[in-house]
């Protein structure tokens, strides 16, 4: 697998804010840096690094359980691919460009595909072929939102509506998500997530706060466990979240639990630190889209992971918690001034956060660039900063894999029981 091969995964959400599957974004990191010689992308385009990205690590880092959508170039259609790469149509969808549909080789090739169990998505309406005859041959269309003819398309699609999923792209914001979401069959996707929250909506859940003060503590190495445990006990949720995690390692209940700090006590920190990771990551966004906690966590890792590169090591666990607060003013559904008040961030933070300055911002921005795909904007920040490609790259991978290790942990953690009911009553988890 490339270490120089940049990759990035947009979410597709419907319309209840649930994602779908993931979008596929890529790019060449020497053709980013302008180094790539011209004879090499027609080589690059038929070696089709996005699937051997795919044949080596599999969807699943990358989407989880859901479809991951792919761009498919004629020439690796023709060449027959993926099928070829032996990858297997489980969640993944191809994108075909519908200049690729031109003649009777590529209506071949797709059957083909159809006929091996791969899904198919056409970007754009078809123009060499009619739309009843595309239908028959595609699961997802896709158009953008900024696209000239987008009202038009929309119109001419409409009848055909019950027979395919409509994807629609580039969506700035909540109002047209909004508007968007009453379309029959549909999955959208853009910025509208992730906007920044300017006024109030409610009360801020004392639970997320005391989550995410807690997450603060335990991102350090030598973490003060008195601390942690006088968090964990403003909580009645992390406080039974945890007595059920230590008496899931002592189901004899051979040694009574007096006290919260008794309990992180006999856990010790490397068992308090898993502990934590997996709870809050449970409960952090628990009412808000799946796809916030997500980003808020591989946010954190990826930014905890480029501290070396940026001569930061010794405040990784800054840019951890940083990365973490990004979507704080989202998570918590108020104006992120009020948010970082609420957790009593540091100074450090308030200047990436609030007025987008200082170290810490520096490294926020390469990451922001480079989860949205901007690459011209991730080029710029690698430059200004002397990032090598390679460190890019596996700082980006390596927060993929934490962040799918992190999924397995909770998964085990419900198929145990470990998390549930959390309303039961507390002096229960003190017995014996």
């Amino acid at each position: 697998m490339s270490t120089r091969f940049f990759v990035s995964t947009i979410p597709l959400f419907d319309s209840q804010m649930a994602v779908h599957a993931y979008q596929m974004v890529t790019q060449d990191g020497d053709k980013l840096l302008g180094s790539i010689d011209d004879h090499r992308r027609l080589g690059t385009e038929l070696l089709a690094p996005e699937y051997e990205y795919i044949r080596e690590i599999g969807v699943e880092p990358l989407a989880g359980s859901n479809e991951c959508f792919v761009e498919l170039s004629k020439y690796q259609l023709l060449i027959g691919m993926p099928a070829n790469f032996k990858i297997p149509p489980t969640n993944l969808v191809c994108i075909i460009d519908r200049n690729t549909l031109y003649d009777n080789a590529a209506y071949a090739k797709l059957g083909s595909l159809k006929r091996n169990g791969y899904r198919l998505a056409l970007k754009g309406l078809p123009t060499a072929m009619s739309l009843e005859t595309a239908i028959d041959f595609f699961d997802y269309i896709l158009l953008g939102y900024n696209d000239e003819f987008f009202t038009e398309d929309i119109k001419t699609i409409r009848p055909y509506i019950t027979k395919i999923t409509l994807v629609i792209t580039d969506i700035p914001d909540m109002i047209d998500f909004n508007r968007l979401a009453g379309v029959r069959n549909v999955l959208l996707s853009g910025g509208f997530y992730s906007q920044p929250i300017t006024q109030g909506i409610g009360e801020i859940a004392p639970v997320k706060i005391n989550a995410l003060n807690l997450m603060g503590h335990i991102n350090n190495d030598d973490f003060d466990l008195i601390d942690a445990a006088n968090t964990i006990e403003r909580d009645p949720a992390l406080s039974i979240s945890l007595l059920k995690f230590l008496n899931a390692l002592n189901p004899d209940r051979s040694r009574r639990i007096e006290s919260i700090r008794q309990a992180v006590a006999i856990l010790g920190q490397r068992e308090v630190k898993k502990w934590a990771t997996v709870a809050i990551s449970i409960g952090i966004g628990e009412d808000r889209p799946s796809e916030i906690t997500r980003l808020s966590l591989l946010r954190a890792k990826f930014a905890e992971n480029l501290a070396p590169a940026f001569d930061m090591s010794l405040q990784s666990g800054t840019l951890f918690i940083t990365g973490l607060f990004s979507m704080l003013d989202v998570i918590l559904q108020c104006p992120m001034h009020e948010a970082l008040e609420e957790v009593a961030a540091g100074p450090e933070i308030w200047d990436a956060l609030i007025s987008k300055r200082g170290r810490l911002y520096d490294v926020l921005s390469l990451i922001y660039a480079y989860e949205r795909a901007d690459w011209n904007g991730t080029a710029i920040s690698m430059v200004r900063n002397g990032i090598d490609v390679e460190v890019l790259t596996a700082a980006f991978y390596d927060s993929l894999n934490w962040y799918r290790q992190l999924l397995d942990a909770i998964d085990d953690a419900k198929n145990q029981d470990d998390y549930d009911d959390i309303n039961e009553e507390h002096d229960i988890l003190f017995e014996e």
